[in-house]
């Protein structure tokens, strides 16, 4: 083989996350065998994706937001595919691709595209208008378009019990140095806007506050939903193990004694050869 095409086959592949060797395993330049038992899991995934530890406040701030929403409980349509899967005979990594391949733009999006929503608050704030004004501006403009504004209101909880603690941490972690606070300013603020248009309070929820966390860490948008199904895939795994231990088989959306509703033509013939 020639020099060309060895470096064409070596170069086939190009990373900077992990380098190895024959006995040599180097995450982002650190040894393994050095990283296991001294980070804990949260540290691992900020070491992959970023490329360098996180301080310890860092750290406990994104461990605290994918505990936040490993699960919410058989009725969320990611937990419920991964077990209805489980009843029709795959295996476990069936079940959660399944139940993961359900996490889209409508289930699962939203703390992604709550990110979105506070970086456009922020640029009108990089434009010259006060917080307040952006925030405002920004609703006004979404909801003259009949667009959904991700990350407030809840469809199960009228306070969703998760955000106000992850916000608390926030404040603690701004306290520390970890997060300037910036992101849970344009995040109240948003809020105070959409009561001002709507004429009643959507308190934050879950992606709002997963969206303020992520933020104020760094992350982009786009890794906001990689964590948010790194968070619940968790969730899925527990869920579809545990249906595939209680059995069952075959069990739809809902139980058989619940019909669906049948919308179609009434009952007619197939038409006959002179029809």
């Amino acid at each position: 083989m020639s020099d060309i095409s060895i470096d064409a086959a070596t170069g086939w592949w190009r990373t900077s996350i992990i380098d190895i060797h024959p006995g040599s395993i180097r995450v982002r330049g650190y040894a393994i065998e050095e990283l296991i038992g001294t980070i804990g899991f949260p540290d691992m995934i900020w070491l992959m994706l970023r490329g360098e530890l996180p301080t310890p406040a860092q750290g406990r701030l994104l461990g605290a937001a994918l505990v936040a929403a490993v699960d919410h409980g058989p009725q969320a349509p990611s937990i419920a595919t991964a077990r209805m899967a489980a009843t029709c005979g795959v295996g476990l990594n069936n079940a959660m691709a399944s139940g993961i391949n359900a996490l889209g733009d409508v289930h699962g999006g939203a703390g992604q595209q709550c990110m979105e929503l506070y970086a456009a608050v922020a640029a009108r704030v990089a434009e010259g208008a006060s917080v307040a004004e952006a925030a405002g501006r920004e609703i006004a403009a979404r909801l003259e378009r009949r667009e959904h504004i991700p990350g407030f209101g809840h469809r199960f909880h009228p306070v969703d019990p998760r955000a106000g603690r992850l916000l608390a941490l926030v404040e603690e972690a701004r306290g520390e140095g970890a997060v300037t606070g910036e992101t849970a300013v344009l995040g109240r603020a948003v809020e105070d806007a959409l009561a001002a248009r709507k004429g009643k309070r959507l308190p934050m929820n879950i992606d709002g506050a997963t969206a303020v966390v992520f933020a104020e860490l760094g992350f982009p948008a786009g890794l906001g939903r990689g964590l948010f199904v790194l968070s619940r895939s968790v969730g899925i795994l527990a869920h579809a193990w545990e249906q595939s231990r209680q059995g069952g088989r075959i069990k739809g959306p809902m139980p058989p004694s619940v019909p669906y509703r049948y919308e179609g033509a009434a009952p007619r013939p197939v038409p006959g050869d002179g029809a």
